[in-house]
């Protein structure tokens, strides 16, 4: 039998989209530090070595986590400021949040709230599924396999802390967890995080109001001020505040439109330090664009502070300034000042919640 003409065959089929090392589809201008890159053998040989530390100081499953980071914390935050290997990323997390703890003490918990109860949220959690991560091959699928784990996980949150429910900037907290541990892990990282296991409660960015990020942005507006006292000056000429910039970088700990590259580094630094990384991460950023942003008026302002250039989302060049800058201390004072303004946090939430949309 005569064999088929080349032209008479069927098409090949479509090309697989071009994806970056971590999974998100390239765009012609994509910045270089996403994308894959040979290495050279000494390269290599460095992260391999670098890898056998970190598997070293973890011990198999977690095991030698607690007792290497009571012996040796400050080799354990100096490695963790230097970036977690992005293969041992996902495991680390659960360590150093307390979610693995969170995880083992409640089997079968998170089965029970995916399977059998129902959430006051789940159309909103559908009508802003796609919007999360959408240039990202596992959550591109209409109903596939990354849109249900977030669906299930943001769901499953909604119902275990139903004064928070769900909130659109918890999708991003979410979805960049999935990307690197399993649904049940994401849900128990994510309950660390709002619960306080390790650090302070995050629950409070999140419920009506959004009463912790107001705090941390009346924080932020004064450091601003204090370390770069001539942008917080140009800043109160254009009537600029924190919230027209600043509010995702709390919601979201820079998920949200920042370097996925960078928002892992700052994310590892995140879950083991808290919440003063991302004021630090602020500050360097406004001190890097310092000379720009004193000369621009309002509009261009506004935009240059949601898209900063290139140059500045460098992570070895930007968390070297941000690790420099000292926040500690004057949080404190600042807290206990818009505490005495507004009451302390704990109360503002039992405020909320009295009111009567407050659920």
């Amino acid at each position: 039998m005569e064999k088929k003409r080349v032209d008479e065959q069927e098409p090949p089929p479509a090309s697989l989209p071009k994806v970056d090392r971590f999974g998100f589809v390239k765009q012609e201008t994509n910045s270089p530090d996403g994308l894959a890159k040979s290495r050279s053998a000494a390269e290599y040989e460095r992260y391999e070595r670098r890898i056998r530390k970190w598997r070293k100081m973890i011990g198999v499953g977690g095991s030698d986590w607690k007792h290497y980071v009571r012996r040796k914390p400050n080799v354990v935050k100096r490695r963790i400021r230097k970036g977690i290997p992005d293969c041992l990323r996902g495991l680390v997390w659960q360590l150093i949040s307390g979610s693995r703890d969170l995880l083992l003490m409640n089997p079968g918990v998170y089965e029970q709230l995916v399977i059998y109860e129902t959430s006051a949220s789940e159309l909103d959690i559908i009508r802003d599924i796609s919007r999360t991560f959408p240039s990202h091959v596992f959550f591109q699928q209409r109903h596939g396999p990354g849109q249900r784990s977030l669906y299930n996980v943001l769901k499953a949150y909604s119902v275990y802390d139903r004064d928070v429910g769900y909130v659109q900037g918890m999708g991003f907290v979410a979805g960049l967890l999935l990307l690197y541990m399993s649904e049940e892990d994401a849900f128990w990282l994510l309950v660390a995080l709002l619960k306080g296991a390790v650090h302070a409660p995050m629950e409070g960015m999140y419920l009506v109001g959004l009463p912790l990020v107001q705090q941390y942005l009346f924080q932020l507006d004064q450091l601003v001020r204090e370390h770069l006292p001539k942008l917080g000056e140009h800043f109160s000429q254009e009537m600029i505040n924190p919230s027209m910039y600043a509010s995702q970088w709390f919601i979201t700990v820079f998920s949200y439109s920042f370097p996925f590259h960078l928002a892992l580094r700052i994310w590892d630094v995140f879950l083991f330090e808290g919440v003063k990384i991302v004021f630090k991460v602020g500050l360097a950023l406004l001190k890097f664009c310092h000379d720009d942003l004193v000369k621009l008026p309002f509009e261009k302002l506004i935009h240059a502070l949601r898209n900063f250039p290139e140059d500045a989302m460098n992570p070895d060049i930007l968390l070297p300034m941000a690790y420099s800058i000292e926040v500690s201390k004057r949080l404190e004072v600042l807290k206990e000042e818009y505490e005495k303004q507004h009451g302390k946090l704990s109360e503002r939430v039992k405020q909320r919640l009295q009111q009567p949309n407050g659920n």
